[in-house]
């Protein structure tokens, strides 16, 4: 994609009850993540904005202290199937865990919903940070941090080799010669590596969109190189213009050993925009949804991101370093380093991290938050952006309605839809099948 063409992307992360913490308090906000007519709704302001996705995240754990959205949740595969059918556009994109799934039943599932979907399926891989969701499997401990990804780089690519395992044109169903598919296009993985031994063909035709496509969030150099090597889309935890621009430069640096170009994978940092008439009214909306914070309503959340329960350290003192974990590490060491940086005591850690779980607010009008997200796209920070919204409807009606035209009327966004799948939207092209190869005496 040349610069001239290069135009941002826009995705929601889906919460039903809201991004913040508190978002559910707010006068009018949805309070629930677990009514269909809730997401749908979601979803078609996602499509009326021309957002490129809307991504559904899961946990493997419930904890009664936990964000709200977390308590109860719908199995976000099965949701973005039900969302397709009252959509038409806007990508569906959920997560799925490589730690506690096989390849053949997460290439079968995201082959379907592509195919439902007419091309719009999108897969988070994540290999399940929270060292509790072994037991809801069955094991007394979670892999560790290097296994896990050593685990998830073979389920990659038994997903994809099982995608390719069929060429487009294999289902002939010619009624004259009784022949409904064509041998010579359909063949077997037959793959065996340290995890998994599998077979295969899966029993579906090629996808729309050749491949699903693959997103990919960790900020560990194993999570980069995952990300480097099979992302088409990273979600990024950034708080600052500076490391996001370094964070971003080395990611896309990481691309080539690996015949891929940079212009294959956007980069959108998550990011939760408060949107005001003036920037006092923003700071006010920020402030009020703040109020709802205290030491206990949150402490499942922030401990999740931070590294550790704050109980029991000193709340005005500077923040502890994150002890060693085999959980996700990129929130943790994010947020230490800016805590570093701006002198921040734990409690401002903590209202921090609170407010959107870890990822960067921006409070202002429309023009103030375009200018910023500008400045990040230009300058190479982002390929777009995931959006955040502190409560539904209400916050993402204000950012589709205020925030997204006036990045379209500066060229940034696009003004409508120019094709069909996410693939389309994301300036990618369909994957083809790989070529056959011949065998002896053909």
């Amino acid at each position: 994609m040349s610069s001239a063409q290069r135009r941002m992307h826009l995705g929601v992360f889906v919460l039903g009850s809201g991004n913040h913490i508190a978002g559910w308090r707010w006068d009018g906000a949805f309070t629930t993540h677990m009514e269909l007519p809730v997401m749908q709704e979601i979803a078609r302001i996602a499509e009326r904005g021309k957002f490129d996705l809307v991504f559904i995240s899961d946990s493997m754990v419930m904890d009664p202290t936990d964000h709200p959205s977390f308590l109860c949740r719908f199995e976000p595969t099965t949701l973005i199937t039900a969302l397709s059918g009252c959509t038409n556009h806007v990508g569906l994109g959920a997560t799925v865990s490589t730690s506690f799934n096989e390849p053949f039943n997460v290439a079968r599932i995201f082959g379907s919903i592509d195919h439902i979907s007419g091309g719009r399926a999108a897969w988070n891989v994540v290999t399940t940070s929270n060292t509790r969701a072994a037991a809801n499997y069955g094991l007394d401990a979670h892999l560790d941090h290097e296994l896990r990804y050593a685990r998830a780089d073979e389920f990659v690519d038994v997903v994809r080799g099982l995608w390719d395992c069929w060429e487009d044109g294999a289902i002939v169903a010619n009624k004259a010669t009784g022949r409904y598919v064509d041998p010579d296009k359909v063949r077997p993985l037959n793959h065996q590596g340290r995890f998994f031994k599998v077979k295969g063909p899966i029993n579906m035709a090629r996808a729309p969109q050749g491949h699903p496509v693959i997103i990919q969030a960790g900020g560990s150099p194993s999570g980069l190189e995952l990300a480097a090597r099979t992302a088409d889309v990273v979600f990024s935890v950034v708080q600052e213009l500076a490391p996001a621009k370094a964070a971003y430069a080395d990611l896309k640096g990481r691309m080539a050993k690996y015949g891929r170009s940079p212009d294959d994978l956007a980069v959108l940092p998550g990011v939760m925009p408060i949107v005001g008439t003036s920037d006092a009214e923003a700071r006010e909306k920020l402030a009020k949804l703040q109020s709802w914070v205290d030491p206990t309503n949150a402490i499942t959340l922030v401990a999740s991101r931070i590294g550790y329960d704050v109980t029991g350290h000193d709340l005005d003192a500077p923040p502890p370093p994150p002890p060693p974990s085999q959980g996700g590490r990129t929130f943790n060491s994010v947020l230490y380093e800016l805590a570093k940086r701006e002198n921040m005591t734990l409690r401002d850690l903590y209202n921090l991290t609170a407010a959107a779980r870890g990822h960067w607010v921006v409070c202002g009008t429309p023009k103030t938050i375009a200018d910023t997200f500008e400045q990040w796209f230009v300058e190479h920070a982002a390929d777009g952006f995931n959006i955040l919204p502190a409560h539904f409807p209400g916050a993402f009606d204000e950012f589709v309605d205020l925030v997204v035209p006036e990045l379209q009327r500066r060229g940034l966004f696009r003004q409508d839809y120019e094709g069909t799948t996410l693939r389309d939207h994301l300036g990618l092209a369909r994957v083809p099948a790989p070529a056959r190869q011949l065998q002896a005496g053909e």
